[in-house]
């Protein structure tokens, strides 16, 4: 993955902004199967983590099909255009495992965590527990709140976060794609900065590592090595779930190549907001 490639939709502005990307995804040093799923497509302004639920098989073909969808978006016009265009495959995605679910009586879906990028604005949509984390001034943010029984306690009030960290059930999805008749998502919104960083992950990474440690190997790093460290990180300490990493970093476009992992410009219109509700 450490192939440098130049992708550049319509005529590059001024402003055209540049993306360095990386990827890993592994399956863990404890289970057989993989039943992650990811997607890079800078060419169309999408990146995603897929994480696969109801077995071997079932959870990797579900994550797969909700990447499959996501990869049919194509190019937008707008950033409304672009979020419609996300709505319309996570709604056809969703059908799609709902129906096979209830064919087979059993629970399959996946979580996802979506970034779109168009112009100089990012949106964040997700269902579940994988995270999109931005880095920028050298400080972390989690974008996403995990869909997850604890969390969903501690932001009523009922568990505290030292209790929340305890609690028996706080991994338990509460979204997910294609668990339920209508999908369940959240979406969080920005401009983004010359030099800002997305990480995308699989809760394999995150029930392993911490904020600080993702921090560290992704802020100063080109984005394949921090990938690849973090993936290292992981599986010396265990690594109980399958892994799964995207990190990205962004800035204007330079003449000069990047020398390490994989980039891409895309342009940088006006800049309309991103809007939509993702419900």
């Amino acid at each position: 993955m450490r192939a440098t490639t130049e992708l550049t939709p319509g005529a590059l502005g001024r402003d055209a902004m540049r993306i360095e990307y990386g990827a890993v995804t592994h399956p863990g040093a404890v289970r057989a199967a993989n039943e992650d799923s990811y997607l890079l497509a800078p060419e169309i302004g999408v990146f995603a983590v897929a994480d696969g639920m109801g077995g071997h098989a079932e959870g990797a073909a579900a994550s797969a099909a909700v990447v499959e969808a996501l990869a049919s978006i194509g190019a937008a016009v707008s950033a409304a255009d672009l979020m419609a265009r996300l709505e319309d495959r996570i709604l056809r995605a969703n059908a799609a495992l709902w129906r096979g679910g209830q064919a087979r009586r059993s629970t399959t879906g996946s979580t996802v965590a979506v970034l779109l990028l168009f112009g100089h604005d990012f949106a964040g949509v997700w269902s579940g527990d994988s995270r999109i984390y931005r880095i920028r001034q050298h400080a972390i943010q989690q974008i996403t709140r995990d869909h997850t029984e604890g969390r969903d306690l501690f932001e009523r009030g009922i568990l505290s976060a030292a209790e929340m960290a305890a609690w028996p059930r706080r991994h338990v999805i509460t979204r997910a794609i294609g668990v339920h008749e209508e999908p369940g998502m959240d979406l969080e919104q920005g401009a983004v900065l010359p030099g800002d960083v997305f990480v995308l992950c699989s809760d394999g990474l995150t029930g392993t590592v911490s904020d600080g440690d993702i921090l560290l190997a992704a802020d100063t790093s080109a984005p394949q090595w921090a990938c690849e460290a973090l993936l290292a990180l992981t599986l010396e300490r265990g690594a109980p779930d399958n892994v799964t990493v995207v990190i990205l970093r962004c800035g204007y476009a330079q003449p000069d190549p990047v020398p390490a992992g994989r980039a891409a410009t895309v342009n940088c219109p006006a800049r309309p907001a991103l809007d939509g509700d993702a419900r």
